[in-house]
C-alpha cells in the first residue's frame, strides 16, 4: 500500500499494535498516509477518532493479514474524517454529552437544562 503523496509505502506490520501507541490525531494521519485540512483536524479531531473507534469497534481482524487490517483502517480513517469536512460536529453527536442536548430531541420530563448564557446574562445585567 502506498501514500499517495510520495509514493513510500505505509508499514502494516503489526498496524493495530502500532496504532494503540499513537498519541495525536496527526500521528494516525501520517501513518495511515490519509491527507488531511488542518483547519478541519483542529475543530473536529476527537470527533473524527471517536468515529473512527465506532467503526473499529465493529469489524473482527483475527485472522486478516497486516495489509487488509492496514486498508480497512485506512478506509475507516477517512470515512470519519470525510465525515466531519463536510460538516460540524454537532449534526453528528458522536459525544454523550453532545447526544443529550440535541436541541431537536424533546427534553426528558424531570430534567431541566439551564443554558450557561442566560445564568451569565444574570450577573452582567
Amino acid at each position: 500500500m502506498n501514500c499517495s503523496a510520495d509514493s513510500r509505502p505505509i508499514d502494516v506490520t503489526n498496524i493495530l499494535t502500532r496504532l494503540k501507541g499513537l498519541s495525536s490525531a496527526e500521528e494516525f494521519f501520517v501513518v495511515l498516509c490519509v491527507s488531511y485540512d488542518p483547519k478541519v483536524l483542529n475543530v473536529s479531531r476527537l470527533h473524527i477518532l471517536k468515529r473512527m473507534g465506532q467503526y473499529l469497534a465493529e469489524e473482527d481482524f483475527s485472522g486478516l493479514p497486516d495489509q487488509v487490517i492496514a486498508a480497512r483502517v485506512r478506509a475507516m480513517l477517512v470515512r470519519a474524517y470525510e465525515e466531519f469536512a463536510a460538516s460540524s460536529p454537532l449534526t453528528h453527536r458522536v459525544f454523550k454529552v453532545l447526544k443529550d442536548h440535541d436541541p431537536s430531541k424533546p427534553h426528558k420530563p424531570g430534567r431541566t437544562f439551564v443554558p450557561f448564557d442566560s445564568i451569565l446574562k444574570r450577573f452582567g445585567e
